[in-house]
C-alpha cells in the first residue's frame, strides 16, 4: 500500500498506524514542533498538497484532514485514488473513532485497537488534581472556554477553567486585573511555532508576570491538536502541575466547584 498524507493532522495518524515502508510522503509540517510525531517524521519524503504532484506519486490511499482544500477529494476520487478523511470532534469518543477509522483505511485495524487500548488505559489511570483554577494561554493571546476539547481535557485533569466564556476568545485581561488563576496552561510556546506579534495579549505585562509568578503546565502544542490519542500526554502534564498546587493549598471550596 502506497500512502500519502496531506496535512499535519493526517500525518500523525499515518506515521503512527501505517508501516513506514508504505509511507510515500507526508506534509511539509510533519516535522514542525506543533506536530506530535515530528521525531518519527524525520527522513520521510514531504509533499505539498498539490494535485498533480500527488498523482505523480501514484498513491493507493491519501489521508487528509484539511490538506488540499475542498476540491482535492473529488479530484483524487475521480482519478481512482482512495481518500480517507480524518474526522474532528470535541470529545474522547472522537479519538477512538478517528484512530479506528484511520487504522482500517491503512489496513492496520489491530494496530488501531492497540492505540485505543493504551489511550483508554492511561485515561483510566489519570489521577485528576483537586479542582485547581487554570487559564489556558496561547502565543496569539487567545484562550478557550467551556465546550471546547481543551476545556474537556482540563476538566479531565482536575482543573477548573478560569475562562467562563464559550469558544475561543482573547485573554480576559480586565478580569485578570482583579482575579488570578492558581496556575497557567500554555501550548505552542516553542521556537518554531508562530511568533507572538506585538499586538498579542500574551505579551501584556500582566500576562507575562503571571507566567513568571504562577505554576505553569507547559504543554507540547502537538498534544492538544487533531483529536488524537496523544492528548492524554497533555492531560497528564496538567494533572501533575495541578497536584503540586492542590497539595499546598487544598481543593477548591465546594461552592466554587463546577
Amino acid at each position: 500500500m502506497r500512502v500519502v498524507s496531506l496535512d499535519f493532522c493526517a500525518d500523525q495518524f499515518v506515521i503512527k498506524l501505517a508501516d513506514r515502508g508504505h509511507i510515500v510522503a507526508v506534509s511539509p509540517d510533519a516535522t514542525r514542533d506543533f506536530s506530535f510525531m515530528r521525531a518519527e517524521a524525520k527522513g520521510l519524503n514531504q509533499v505539498r498538497p498539490d494535485a498533480e504532484t500527488i498523482l505523480a506519486l501514484k498513491p493507493d490511499v491519501v489521508v487528509r484532514s484539511y490538506g488540499g482544500g475542498p476540491q482535492m477529494v473529488p479530484f483524487l476520487e475521480r482519478a481512482g485514488i482512495k481518500v480517507h478523511q480524518i474526522g474532528w470532534g470535541e470529545d474522547f469518543a472522537a479519538v477512538r473513532t478517528n484512530v479506528r477509522a484511520a487504522a482500517e483505511a491503512l489496513g492496520q485495524p489491530a494496530r488501531g485497537e492497540a492505540v485505543v487500548a493504551d489511550f483508554d488505559r492511561r485515561l483510566a489511570n489519570l489521577k485528576p488534581a483537586q479542582q485547581v483554577y487554570a487559564l489556558y494561554v496561547t502565543p496569539g493571546g487567545v484562550t478557550t472556554g467551556p465546550g471546547s476539547l481543551v476545556d474537556r481535557m482540563m476538566s479531565q485533569a482536575g482543573l477548573v477553567n478560569f475562562q467562563t466564556q464559550k469558544g475561543w476568545n482573547p485573554l480576559p485581561l480586565e478580569r485578570l486585573a482583579t482575579e488570578r488563576p492558581a496556575m497557567v496552561v500554555t501550548a505552542f510556546f516553542t521556537a518554531q511555532s508562530p511568533h507572538q506579534d506585538y499586538w498579542s495579549q500574551a505579551r501584556h505585562p500582566m500576562v507575562r508576570q503571571m507566567l513568571t509568578d504562577l505554576p505553569v503546565a507547559r504543554l507540547d502544542g502537538g498534544a492538544t491538536a487533531c483529536s488524537g490519542w496523544f492528548m492524554v500526554d497533555a492531560m497528564e502534564a496538567m494533572a501533575a502541575t495541578g497536584h503540586s498546587i492542590s497539595a499546598e493549598t487544598g481543593p477548591l471550596p465546594q461552592e466554587l466547584r463546577p
